[in-house]
């Protein structure tokens, strides 16, 4: 298996995360795989931002669920760039998605779209909530789903395997030898995150990981001969 490069947020580390600018440059930088977070607005659409509100990334303020999306429209996300919708990435690359979401609400919007535009085969599902996992595998057999751990120990194997999750996304600092071998014993995928220097991507190599989140685009150069 290809060792995957993914764009967290699309290139963070260079462009307003999750706008369509960042994402195109992920995919223009020739990124496997790009990553994007989710949210309801308060009118049901699914919104592109990584926190609750808009306060970080944009010049607005307030929760992303107490404003509809023409309100979280009006705000610049960065270097001018909208808020943008899941439905506007879908036509704005072409690169397989890896999305979060962050509730069993959002799992049920996304699976609609997921059923209405065939995208089993293009779209990961990954969250840190197991319900959320749980639930998008009831609505939509046969998506790939994964589970996050932030903070986590051996039990998120057992956690991802009882959530029907096939891969696993674990931040890299607390990963060990023992819970990768346990989620290789139980078939799982594992990407670490995330991983922006030359010394995190051989961790990550020495591990033996299936790929890593990254902010730079350069460490799909450098990841394809870091061994």
């Amino acid at each position: 298996m290809n060792f995957l490069t993914i764009g967290h947020r699309g290139v963070m580390g260079v462009e307003p995360e999750n706008t369509l600018r960042s994402f195109v440059a992920a995919e223009q930088a020739g990124l496997d795989v790009i990553e994007l977070d989710l949210h309801l607005s308060k009118d049901g659409a699914l919104v592109v931002m990584h926190d609750l509100d808009v306060d970080r990334t944009t010049d607005g303020a307030g929760a992303v669920g107490d404003q509809t999306l023409a309100e979280l429209r009006t705000l610049d996300a960065g270097r001018g760039e909208r808020v943008p919708v899941f439905e506007e990435v879908l036509d704005a690359v072409r690169t397989p998605l890896q999305a979060e979401i962050k509730d069993v609400r959002a799992a049920r919007a996304l699976a609609e779209v997921i059923r209405d535009r065939d995208l089993t085969g293009r779209v990961e599902v990954s969250s840190f909530h197991d319900e959320a996992v749980a639930e998008m595998r009831r609505l939509v057999p046969g998506v790939r789903t994964a589970l996050i751990g932030s903070r986590y120990d051996l039990a998120v194997v057992d956690r991802a395997v009882t959530a029907g999750a096939a891969t696993l996304c674990l931040n890299l600092r607390r990963l060990t030898l023992e819970i990768v071998e346990e989620a290789r014993k139980r078939d799982l995928r594992i990407i670490g995150w995330v991983v922006n220097t030359q010394e995190q991507l051989r961790i990550a190599r020495a591990f033996g990981l299936d790929g890593v989140t990254t902010d730079h685009p350069e460490i799909r150069r450098t990841g394809r001969f870091t061994a």
